[in-house]
């Protein structure tokens, strides 16, 4: 039991400051991967939270559950996203087999003279919903689903509803328009560094 102890102890050591090298030669068993320290966490937890690519990488090919929960019902996913951590998130959502997290509902506003700038914008929608027609200053919101309203509640004051492929590709090009990702909540230049020497 104190050799199983002080395995683990090392482990989590080893996942806490991004010692990959440590941890390949620890050669974790499915048991010491599944293992919960003081804190609820486990050693890919760890590792999540560091941010250190390798490890996690070490990890996940040992075998650790990218989908197990702490005991506040955080996933190791959870745990790198909420640190900040870009690069780990992204390994654990895809090993996981997860989907990007998709903010739904969703709408961003334009002016209406961008919007009217695409060729199949229709005539209907040059009145708007509450009768007049709208002025160049004017505001449409393009929702998570691509319909435009003027109102930012969807399905409320609609000018476009027939969603087409050419209108998606429209709003994405021209418009820059996508419904942000979970990875989106993380800043570009969060002053931290998800790369690590493998140690």
């Amino acid at each position: 039991m104190a050799v199983e102890q002080r395995k683990g102890d090392a482990l989590i050591e080893a996942c806490r400051t991004g010692d990959s090298r440590a941890v390949r030669e620890l050669a974790p068993t499915p048991e010491d991967l599944a293992a919960r320290d003081e804190h609820g966490w486990s050693p890919l937890d760890w590792a999540a939270g560091g941010g250190d690519p390798v490890t996690t990488s070490v990890l996940l090919d040992a075998g650790a559950d990218p989908t197990a929960v702490t005991g506040d019902g955080r996933t190791p996913y959870e745990i790198a996203l909420a640190a900040g951590r870009r690069e780990v998130a992204g390994m654990l959502r895809e090993h996981a087999g997860q989907q990007p997290g998709g903010w739904a509902p969703y709408c961003r506003a334009y002016p209406l003279s961008a919007l009217r700038a695409y060729r199949g914008w229709p005539s209907e929608a040059e009145k708007s919903a509450r009768g007049g027609p709208p002025d160049g200053e004017a505001i449409g919101y393009v929702h998570d689903d691509f319909t435009v309203t003027t109102s930012m509640w969807p399905g409320e004051d609609v000018l476009l509803a027939e969603v087409t492929p050419e209108w998606k590709r429209f709003c994405s090009r021209e418009l820059g328009f996508a419904v942000p990702d979970d990875l989106d909540l993380i800043p570009a230049a969060s002053g931290r560094t998800d790369e690590r020497e493998a140690r």
